[in-house]
């Protein structure tokens, strides 16, 4: 109506302040309504801003701040601020994460390998030594299970179905190597595991009927010849010992394969696919282990062992049989973390430090030509990791 009007509006500079609203709430701006009397009877007054000089502001001056204005983000910005970033410190801390995964992995197989030789030497009898590490991890699992220190993996039978083709050939490949370690040198058997990679290839070629890039193919000279040169020129070849480990390579590739077509789909960590593993490869391995050796040979070997080495043949066996389910859960938790790629040249780089621990530890006599052989056969192995996953 004619008799209404606007009320005088005070602004301060703190009225624009972007930051620190609400510690600074004492700095609202002012806004000084006339009473009612005059609202009523004065005339209608324009809108107007009043300078920070006035008079009636004086007692504004000691509050007055400098404007503080910040730049925002373009609208072209939006997409890149909307972006996932990975920060620093995550990525330090995921390297971190896998550096020491690799190097318990490798220490851990290292400690194994020494323990499992000399098993071996003192007690010589492969099948029992690789039941006892299946039955000791087993039952490791199995306790971890019981008391929730671990979550129990969410199995059903079609699990176990597709496990099975997987667990017998981890069985086979497992017995393989005990036995060719029981009859040459760690870091021969090693050797000669060296050359699952061209097993890996031939067998995906000629059985599967895969192809592959013509690089694969030529690094899998340098691993064949490394290898023949090796078992050419190793002091202490031995022909059991020799194809133990070939069928250990072989077995081992079927495994593989086994597992990436019968686990898809299969929500499982690593560490309780492996525990998985161990106990129907116990199963499997049990009766076998009593048909090949025997509790009669067993007794015999056990009595001959304290007498050679003495009760420390036991803490051996307690060692090598943890030590060997400890480095191979770790195996498998460090390949939920990293690429194929990565573990492939993790798992090169564990047979080098088996290989010159074990001749290091067991003085082991090794010839000029056999360690070039040796030299050649790895570094074709570490060729193809490269190769194979480009």
């Amino acid at each position: 109506s004619a008799g209404a009007m606007i009320p005088a509006v005070k602004l301060s500079p703190a009225a624009f302040s972007v930051t620190n609203q609400r510690s600074k709430s004492a700095f609202v701006p002012s806004v000084s309504i006339l009473n009612m009397k005059k609202f009523a009877s004065c005339s209608l007054r324009p809108l107007y801003l009043t300078r920070l000089d006035d008079p009636h502001t004086s007692e504004l001056k000691p509050r007055r701040q400098l404007l503080d204005f910040r730049c925002a983000a373009s609208a072209a910005d939006d997409k890149e601020s909307k972006a996932e970033v990975v920060p620093a410190s995550s990525e330090v801390a995921q390297k971190l994460k896998i550096s020491i995964y690799f190097a318990t992995w490798w220490a851990l197989n290292v400690i194994f390998n020494i323990y499992n030789k000399k098993v071996l030497n003192a007690f010589p009898y492969p099948w029992l030594t690789s039941t006892l590490s299946l039955a000791c991890g087993s039952a490791m699992m199995l306790f971890s299970w019981v008391t929730c220190l671990v979550e129990a993996p969410k199995t059903d039978l079609d699990f176990w179905k597709a496990l099975f083709p997987v667990a017998v050939a981890h069985t086979i490949g497992h017995v393989a190597a005990t036995v060719s370690m029981s009859k040459v040198a760690v870091s021969f058997t090693h050797i000669i595991k060296s050359a699952e990679p061209a097993f890996s290839v031939l067998v995906s070629r000629f059985i599967l009927g895969e192809s592959f890039p013509m690089p694969v193919y030529l690094s899998l000279l340098p691993i064949i010849g490394g290898c023949g040169l090796a078992a050419a020129t190793e002091l202490n070849f031995n022909m059991i010992g020799f194809m133990g480990a070939m069928i250990s390579n072989l077995a081992f590739v079927f495994r593989n394969i086994f597992s990436k077509r019968g686990m898809k789909g299969k929500s499982v960590s690593g560490m309780n696919y492996y525990a998985c593993l161990s106990i129907m490869s116990l199963v499997i391995l049990t009766p076998f282990a009593i048909a090949m050796e025997g509790p009669q040979m067993w007794a015999a070997g056990w009595q001959k062992a304290l007498a050679d080495v003495g009760p420390n043949v036991l803490w051996w066996i307690g060692a090598q049989s943890v030590f060997y389910h400890l480095y191979n859960q770790v195996s498998y938790m460090s390949l939920d973390q990293i690429s194929p790629l990565t573990f492939s040249i993790g798992n090169t780089m564990k047979r080098i430090s088996v290989i010159v621990s074990s001749i290091i530890i067991f003085r082991t006599p090794v010839r000029p030509v056999n360690a070039l052989g040796a030299a050649i056969a790895i570094f074709g192995t570490f060729l193809y990791s490269q190769v194979s996953f480009y």
